[in-house]
């Protein structure tokens, strides 16, 4: 809470519920009118079928293909620049190598870097490593909030205040800028997250490691939040093996999107970031993966006996009897905006959770994700008519690699961004390139036109 703020001033009076149902009066719109006017709601066809509304380079989605004249479902593939994420995580796997500055490369220049260019890209985002003088001290330590979400959304926006061409959206700048802040988003919320637990508790010992220039992003990251700097190789190469599927998904993912909206109004790159992370906050996005470490947590506390597919099976009907949990009807983790059959970076992802799972002693744990990931499905099947198939997605094994990392549950979404700031910048760079005309859709207004009337009348 701020210093020196009467705690009243934050309470929701009797007088602000009711000016709520004022707004809610003059503000609910009858379902049955998007269905009248053909109003595709979240920007999707009746079948769930996103509404074409752009074109890019970037990446490519595939989860239905032509058979017969027919849109079938299928495997779910993920691109990024034409290539399978596939090949791509084999390709780095099989050298024994990190491979997301490698995509960062690809993402953002549409090619895959000879050895002498992934060095040198490696090279310029260690120079871009360091933080304004003082930044830690006068803006991460000061007023730190529970939420590194919105830790790392303020930083970006004070970064603009650093920067001697913040305004300028020239490419140049604004690539320079992107660097920037794909170098710096792990410091920035690491950082955040020390500050964070030093104030709650101030037995917590705050702790500032520098980056090492030598190091990978993803060892970086565990160099830095450790005490004692210390990682195994497994650790390292999975939460880049994280930081690499999730680096890009689509256009059409909200916070994508959402950086293409805002930069066609020809703002600046921190605008524009700020307003991807804001959306990628959302538990509906980027948010996810803490539900279902959750929602795992509760599933053990609940049922003694984690083989049993029976007392599993009645749980995950109890999850959507609203029963269980949170009472909201969801299993989290299972299906996908787009995806049916399968979301491949899930199916990369869960052949190293089990690795991962026997170094840290978590087998049993494991056991009982694959279990649900099997069953889940069937349980949905039995309970709703759904129009595509129900598959884990990524999110599903996320929560709990990150949990065998000691990843603390307030970094699991800013994780999730320190790789997704890669494809943003490929999309705010794409159109800024793309120049066209501001996003403005179009919505229609159902509200009766009325007549001013003069205050005394009223």
């Amino acid at each position: 809470m701020a210093k020196n703020v009467d705690e009243n001033f934050f309470a929701v009076t009797p007088e602000i519920l009711e000016l709520t149902d004022l707004c809610k009066s003059h503000s609910t719109i009858d379902p049955e009118l998007y269905a009248k006017y053909d109003v595709k709601r979240g920007l999707r066809d009746i079948n769930g079928k996103g509404v074409l509304t752009g074109l890019t380079e970037i990446s490519d989605i595939i989860s239905s293909k032509e058979v017969d004249g027919k849109s079938v479902p299928c495997e779910g593939e993920l691109y990024y620049r034409g290539i399978n994420i596939v090949d791509i995580v084999r390709g780095f796997i099989a050298e024994n190598r990190f491979g997301f500055e490698e995509t960062t490369y690809l993402l953002l220049f549409g090619e895959l870097p000879s050895a002498e260019k992934l060095e040198k890209f490696k090279q310029l985002l260690s120079k871009y490593r360091t933080l304004p003088t003082n930044f830690v001290r006068d803006i991460i330590m000061k007023a730190p909030t529970f939420d590194m979400m919105n830790t790392l959304a303020r930083s970006v926006l004070t970064l603009y205040a650093y920067d001697e061409r913040p305004n300028d959206t020239s490419l140049p700048n604004v690539l320079r800028q992107c660097l920037e802040m794909i170098a710096l988003f792990p410091q920035l919320a690491v950082y955040g997250y020390q500050a964070y637990a030093h104030n709650v508790d101030p037995n917590y010992s705050f702790f500032i490691h520098t980056p090492k220039p030598e190091l990978s992003v993803a060892e970086n990251i565990l160099y830095m939040l450790r005490i004692d700097n210390k990682y195994t190789a497994l650790e390292a190469r999975i939460l880049d093996l994280a930081l690499v599927l999730h680096a890009e998904h689509g256009g059409g993912n909200n916070s994508s999107f959402t950086t293409h909206v805002v930069a066609s109004s020809g703002t600046d790159a921190y605008s524009v970031i700020a307003a991807a992370l804001s959306s990628l906050k959302g538990p509906k996005h980027g948010g996810a993966n803490i539900k279902v470490m959750m929602m795992f947590e509760d599933m053990k506390k609940n049922i003694d006996d984690w083989e049993d597919e029976d007392k599993v099976a009645d749980y995950l009907n109890k999850l959507l009897n609203k029963e269980a949990f949170d009472r909201a009807g969801l299993i989290y983790g299972m299906g996908h905006a787009v995806y049916s059959l399968s979301d491949p970076r899930a199916n990369i992802f869960k052949k190293f959770v089990k690795s991962l799972s026997e170094e840290k002693g978590l087998t049993k744990e494991y056991k009982l994700y694959s279990l649900v990931e099997r069953l889940a499905p069937e349980v949905i099947g039995r309970r709703r008519k759904t129009y595509k198939g129900v598959s884990a997605n990524i999110d599903f094994y996320s929560g709990f690699v990150y949990h065998m990392l000691g990843l603390p549950p307030e970094l699991f979404t800013p994780v999730f961004a320190m790789a997704r700031i890669a494809g943003w910048s490929a999309h705010l760079l794409e159109e800024q390139i793309n120049v066209g005309k501001i996003i403005r859709p179009a919505y229609k207004s159902i509200s009766a036109h009325r007549e001013y009337v003069p205050l005394h009348e009223r």
